[in-house]
């Protein structure tokens, strides 16, 4: 008699449903055209390009770094290698694309663009440490701010009119916009890289922080409890993130080939500070530069490590087992003390996120909630149209 087989469970993982080639050089950015069969593409051969049929190919007259479409008023705006913002309007059929105006924004490469329709505004970072907005109807300048480094993130939310900076030192500088004049609210920071990328919330009022430092970081700052919890699931620096608000589901791309979907509808805890002590808080053997217990004693320094569950001090031997604390952000094993390992159940240890292969170096994302459609960017000079449907929902 044969045995019976067990139907094995269904992998859920993205469709990859087209890839896009043409350009000869990094696409920095591309958009999914709404509610239509089309991409576009910005890239540091000076082409912007609509990728449908038939395809507008535009030649700038410096490389292509960043952009903004809005989809509304069809409004294209392309950052260059110069320091230039052009701006572009898109005709209905996505088959012409007609110059409208250019604004000299910055010394050198434009970094990050974003283009405001409720206030008429377009916000812009670059190379030489400025962020900078202006006025979209006239391309009037109307304020600027130096940053501490090179800004490689920016979001703005409509309603407090406040910016979020994040640059390449690893900062986050808050301001309040104003007609011509900003304010500085705050700055901070938790990433030991430097930011690479950011996303904003505005219902929940939570803002997420790729970094260099392979690790994403979700700010809460409507809450005003000042809570900021860690996100370890990347082998690479994390240079892409996206949020899907209905389904409160965050999407992080990076260098890694990863796309990672976490599930930010859970309770998740901080991880704690890392506590000091000259031995271990655990055997009170002492640490290697704790000369005067190692005589008393008798004994050989040990080298210090740290629980990520606690944060206490301890020394290898009671810190000999690793686990994964997905509520603390920790998807990969980490260095726990035995005494925590104990503690943790199963149940502690149940993933909160999902991980795919997307088999190229991504720097750009887009993500069209109404389809499920997630395109991104490559280092490999290739665009990738996925369905994202099976993990985001």
């Amino acid at each position: 008699m044969a045995a019976e087989v067990q139907p094995q469970p269904l992998t859920r993982k993205p469709i990859l449903l087209q890839r896009v080639e043409g350009s000869q050089e990094v696409v920095n950015m591309a958009v999914l055209v709404p509610k239509e069969e089309g991409v576009i593409s910005v890239s540091e051969d000076r082409r912007d390009s609509g990728q449908y049929w038939p395809s507008i190919y535009y030649v700038m007259p410096s490389p292509c770094s960043c952009m903004s479409f809005n989809p509304e008023t069809r409004r294209l705006s392309i950052g260059l290698d110069n320091g230039t913002i052009s701006e572009f309007i898109l005709s209905e059929d996505y088959n012409k694309m007609t110059p409208v105006k250019n604004y000299q924004a910055h010394q050198s490469r434009v970094t990050m663009i974003l283009f405001v329709l409720e206030l008429e505004w377009v916000l812009s970072t670059g190379q030489d440490k400025l962020f900078a907005w202006h006025c979209s109807e006239s391309a009037r300048r109307l304020g600027g701010y130096r940053t501490s480094a090179v800004a490689s993130g920016l979001q703005f939310d409509v309603e407090t009119r406040h910016v979020f900076i994040g640059d390449q030192s690893g900062q986050v500088t808050i301001l309040t916009l104003e007609q011509d004049t900003c304010t500085l609210v705050t700055a901070f920071r938790g990433h030991t890289g430097g930011v690479t990328a950011l996303c904003w919330d505005p219902v929940q009022r939570v803002l997420f922080s790729g970094s260099s430092d392979h690790s994403v970081i979700m700010w809460d700052i409507g809450g005003r409890k000042g809570t900021a919890i860690e996100l370890q699931g990347h082998n690479d620096k994390v240079q892409a993130l996206s949020y899907a608000q209905h389904t409160r589901q965050l999407i992080s791309c990076g260098g890694d080939g990863g796309i990672v979907v976490w599930n930010m509808d859970v309770e998740r805890q901080e991880t704690p500070e890392w506590l000091d002590s000259d031995s271990c808080q655990k055997c009170d053997q002492p640490f290697f530069w704790n000369f005067k217990q190692m005589w008393d004693s008798k004994k050989i320094g040990l080298r210090q490590h740290h629980c990520r569950k606690c944060g206490k001090a301890v020394c290898g031997k009671c810190s000999s087992k690793r686990s994964s604390i997905p509520l603390m952000g920790f998807e990969f094993e980490v260095r726990v003390c035995d005494s925590c390992h104990e503690a943790i159940t199963d149940e502690e240890r149940a993933p909160t996120a999902t991980f795919h292969d997307s088999k190229h170096n991504i720097v750009h994302v887009h993500f069209d909630p109404t389809r499920g459609w997630l395109l991104t960017s490559g280092t490999d000079k290739v665009i990738k149209l996925w369905d994202m449907t099976p993990v985001v929902s």
